[in-house]
């Protein structure tokens, strides 16, 4: 009798693209690696659009440069190129195969010389975006692009150019601005976020006054570029300056313009009534950023919710003078999906959940930052969650102090839909909060405040029962959670932290009170990439074995400060965190080189570990993690071994 040897059918590239089609981007990378027709098929068009790689000069990214040839499109982003023949050599590379492909550069910690760029620029036919915040070397001279022919170059390959990032440029001056501006034809987005900018401007005749400067980047050159391009200009980040009130002004009611976004991030000076000014002229706003606009008050918030009907983003992130007023008002207006309120430490959320529960239209929000809102109370979270449980999607609670429990099961209950949730020193969050529980020895005493404010509540979670548990001594730890509450916690159906299905970012910092019974048996989340329980100092190597376990698609986790975090946690944790890029262990002292051995051994795409103040381990240990984790690029390993010092690798 014969032996029939059956091979297995080669399915053809199509179907395989097909079933790739149904993975999330981590997933799908994993599976390239498999076999080559599976590699093959994730580098099809559809999984490739707006793609960009990142990586430092070296001769090894030229063999990079030559393969990306191959792609119809691509964006790069290339770190410490200087004047060396190798940068030299990378920027010709760039010109030869990816010319007519680039769309997108951008050079972040370079000293790129004149003449490489020139060299370069007239061979990107395809570029729509250029990055070149930061690259003094290029500017300091004034000589950039002084002469006709480097223009006319220049020119022909920035005509189609739409983003430009000036950022962070000490040495801007008028004749270089001009210079590069005139470069381009139909710009759709300009930064200048940090750079030194004259604000000179003549309040008798209302328009801003002065030369050209081959110093500095006037107000009137600014102005004059919006205007010669007002019909394509949408974006422009002014944050850091020192733009005025009066400048504001002049550049909001520049004819023609119609800004969608702007960004006046840490722009000190401005006031309510150039924010009621702006919101006059540039009606059609979708994004404005104001944080850290510390004149600013609730005033300004008025003007927006009034002016702005078509605002989709607003951060008024450290604006410390702006309290709840105006708020309900903002929530009236129906395109609001991102609202940013960090820091703003008059806010308690009432006027908002006012907002929220007037009749349609009302906002939608997908985003909310109360972090650092000392004020915000479990009644403001109850009622957010509910008002929002159908949209919410990232919610950021770190630092409000005084929220309980019942907040995390409000969460747990109305929010399943939520992909990052923040509660990072929340100190008194407990074990019986992520389990959905109420603690036995607590009495069922309605909320004075729901009392009056809103219906009543029965102890009955299924219903969403709220109740102020009795004052205790504040010595007084709560019970613990004993392995009979673990089996009534299995058998019910409670709102417990397992219900937030999609979760993909949680931390838990310094949330102090939490011990292995309740993240053992809660943090379970198949697609979470992003942990933190640092300073966590109840939690032990259960802990991290059950997340490990659990939570396979970590590329981020936090144990910081975790003192029973010991090398039998690392060793029966590491072989589930494959896809693992940053690990932070800093001051878990019972850490040693065994477990970096641990790590070396199966995780292999660390990028980050910081490992500082962990006395048992070794630096001779450290100093060959290099050779060893092809991807590592930084250790942070202050006072290891006695050493004080951080690689970049």
């Amino acid at each position: 009798m014969r032996d029939i040897t059956m091979e297995t059918p080669e399915l053809p590239l199509e179907i395989i693209t097909y079933i790739l089609s149904f993975l999330k981007a981590s997933d799908r990378k994993e599976a390239s690696l498999v076999c080559w027709s599976w590699y093959d098929a994730s580098q099809d068009l559809q999984f490739q659009r707006n793609l960009t790689f990142k990586f430092p000069a070296s001769i090894s990214s030229l063999d990079l440069i030559r393969g990306l040839s191959r792609r119809s499109r691509c964006s790069l982003v290339i770190s410490h190129l200087d004047g060396s023949s190798m940068s030299r050599a990378v920027l010709q590379g760039i010109g030869l195969h990816l010319g007519p492909r680039l769309e997108s550069l951008a050079l972040p910690g370079s000293s790129v010389t004149e003449s490489s760029l020139l060299a370069l620029l007239p061979h990107l036919t395809a570029l729509r975006r250029l990055d070149l915040h930061g690259l003094d070397s290029l500017f300091m001279s004034g000589a950039f692009l002084s002469r006709e022919e480097h223009r006319q170059q220049v020119r022909v390959a920035l005509a189609g150019l739409e983003e430009l990032d000036l950022s962070d440029l000490r040495y801007l001056s008028d004749l270089t601005f001009n210079r590069l501006t005139g470069c381009t034809l139909r710009l759709r987005r300009l930064s200048l976020a940090g750079c030194h900018i004259a604000f000179e401007f003549d309040p008798y005749r209302g328009c801003p006054v002065g030369p050209d400067s081959s110093a500095l980047l006037s107000l009137r050159n600014l102005r004059r570029l919006l205007q010669e391009q007002a019909s394509t200009v949408r974006g422009l980040d002014l944050s850091r300056t020192s733009i005025t009130p009066e400048s504001l002004r002049s550049v909001a009611q520049v004819g023609g313009l119609s800004l969608e976004e702007l960004r006046l991030r840490g722009c000190k000076e401005l006031t309510d009534y150039s924010v009621e000014v702006l919101c006059k002229h540039q009606p059609g706003l979708r994004t404005l950023d104001l944080s850290a606009c510390t004149e600013l008050t609730s005033r300004a918030v008025l003007a927006v919710a009034l002016g702005l009907k078509g605002l989709r983003l607003l951060s008024l992130s450290r604006d410390w003078r702006v309290t709840d007023k105006g708020l309900a008002d903002l929530m009236t207006l129906p395109e609001l999906k991102i609202l940013d309120l960090s820091e703003c430490l008059h806010v308690s959320g009432a006027e908002i959940v006012k907002g929220l529960s007037a009749p349609e239209p009302r906002a939608r929000l997908e985003t909310l930052s109360l972090k650092s809102c000392t004020y915000i109370r479990d009644l403001a979270v109850f009622s957010l969650a509910r008002l929002l449980g159908s949209s919410l999607r990232e919610l950021d609670l770190t630092s409000c102090v005084y929220l309980t429990d019942l907040s995390v099961r409000a969460i747990a209950t109305y929010l399943p839909g939520l992909v990052v949730l923040r509660l990072g020193w929340c100190k008194e969050i407990t074990d019986w909060g992520l389990l959905g529980m109420v603690e036995p020895t607590k009495e069922c005493e309605p909320s004075k405040e729901m009392e009056h404010k809103g219906p009543s509540f029965t102890c009955t979670f299924g219903n969403m029962g709220f109740f102020r548990p009795p004052s205790k001594p504040l010595q007084e730890k709560p019970r613990l959670v004993t392995d009979e509450d673990l089996g009534v916690f299995k058998e019910q159906e409670g709102a417990s932290l397992l219900a937030l299905r999609s979760l993909q970012e949680l931390d838990l910092s310094a949330c102090s009170k939490l011990t292995d019974s309740s993240i053992t048996q809660v943090l379970r989340y198949p697609d979470l990439q992003r942990l933190s329980l640092s300073m966590l100092p109840e939690i032990s190597d259960d802990s991290l074995a059950s997340v490990a376990y659990h939570c396979r698609s970590l590329t981020s986790l936090a144990l910081s400060h975790c003192p029973q975090i010991s090398d039998q946690g690392i060793a029966r944790a590491a072989p589930y965190l494959a896809r693992l890029q940053h690990l932070y262990l800093s001051c878990c002292d019972t850490v040693t080189d065994r477990s970096l051995s641990m790590l070396v051994q199966h995780c292999k795409r660390l990028r980050t570990l910081d490992i500082s103040m962990c006395k048992n381990i070794s630096i001779t240990t450290v100093d060959l993690l290099q050779s060893q984790l092809p991807f590592l690029e930084n250790v942070h390993c202050r006072f290891v071994g006695g050493a004080d010092l951080t690689l970049t690798l």
